[in-house]
């Protein structure tokens, strides 16, 4: 541990907290006010996400889960890129410097970091009056050109996407006296599950070679399957058709539909699933399954690239569109 009796509040934070965690050469011990990121015929894919106190995690959630949301969010970008994590610098507005909330955020950074071999490579500490912020701009690395994007859908192009839809939504629902809090009173593990799936996201960077090798375009879930999936197709100039049965929903989440609990625009809309949503050609689509399955996840088939600039369109079980009034969570 350093000597912090000479060093400034900011320096001493860094010292105690985060210096433990940035083990990267280029980071140079955190003593410098840049770091290095090597790069050896390969592109740089960078990324941005901060998560603000009351917008994206709440003022009571555990410290070690708002850490671990704050690189995951980012860490799901990279997957749906197709890109390896390469490091990540930290940008904290804080309130307060207080022990019991910085020992257990920075211990769960640094075993994320660790678990998801994304080091620490610098970044900043500010004080704040207002909600504390934590920002993070991720680096991954990918083979030149093979960056995988929104645009390069096309029609024919199958829709497939990572995990289930909807769980972290419930869980804020859970988290704040929502509709799925009440009919799940009787259910602890289920409202375990979804509050879980809305403080800790589970990035898919185990599959995002997958992605790079198989999808024509992807991106990941954060404001809600139906409104990203919009905004993939709005920038490959396409249209979609998606069957929503076959959705994928965790038995949670099925149970509360079937249960007329909440209906299925929730799940569609609600956000921070933080999935891989992708379009695959149909020779290929078999592939990136399979490569699911091997990495012990499942990926799903929901609908069907077309031509045509209109929005996306939800067809029920009968064949009928669904009229969605929201299609994503509004940061505004």
């Amino acid at each position: 541990m350093a000597d912090t009796q000479n060093l400034s509040g900011e320096d001493s934070l860094i010292a105690r907290y985060f210096k433990p965690l940035a083990i990267d050469p280029g980071a140079f011990g955190l003593v410098d006010d840049a770091a290095i990121l090597r790069s050896a015929g390969e592109d740089i894919v960078v990324t941005t996400d901060a998560v603000v106190e009351g917008v994206h995690y709440l003022a009571a959630d555990p410290p070690d889960t708002i850490a671990r949301k704050a690189l995951r969010v980012n860490l799901s970008d990279l997957a749906a890129k197709g890109a390896v994590p390469a490091g990540f610098v930290l940008t904290l507005a804080l309130r307060n410097r207080e022990d019991a909330w910085l020992r257990p955020f920075a211990d769960a950074l640094g075993e994320d970091a660790k678990s998801f071999a994304c080091p620490l490579l610098g970044g900043d500490t500010v004080s704040t009056p207002g909600p504390q912020m934590i920002s993070i701009t991720a680096f991954g690395r990918v083979p030149q050109g093979r960056m995988v994007g929104r645009i390069g859908a096309r029609p024919g192009d199958r829709i497939l996407v990572t995990g289930t839809i909807g769980d972290a939504a419930l869980g804020l629902h859970v988290l704040t006296g929502g509709a799925a809090a009440g009919a799940l009173t009787s259910d602890p593990a289920a409202r375990d599950f979804l509050v879980s799936r809305y403080r800790v996201p589970r990035p898919r960077n185990a599959l995002a070679q997958a992605v790079r090798d198989h999808a024509s375009a992807a991106m990941d879930v954060s404001d809600g399957l139906a409104g990203d999936l919009a905004k993939l197709c709005a920038a490959s100039g396409v249209s979609a058709t998606v069957d929503v049965a076959n959705i994928p929903l965790s038995a949670a989440a099925a149970g509360l539909v079937a249960r007329k609990a909440v209906g299925v625009e929730t799940l569609l809309a609600g956000g921070d699933d933080y999935e891989v949503l992708c379009t695959v050609p149909p020779a290929q689509s078999d592939a990136l399954i399979a490569s699911g399955r091997a990495a012990g996840l499942a990926v799903t088939a929901i609908g069907t690239i077309v031509a045509g600039q209109e929005p996306p369109r939800f067809l029920d079980g009968q064949g009928q569109e669904l009229t969605l009034k929201r299609l994503s969570y509004s940061h505004f």
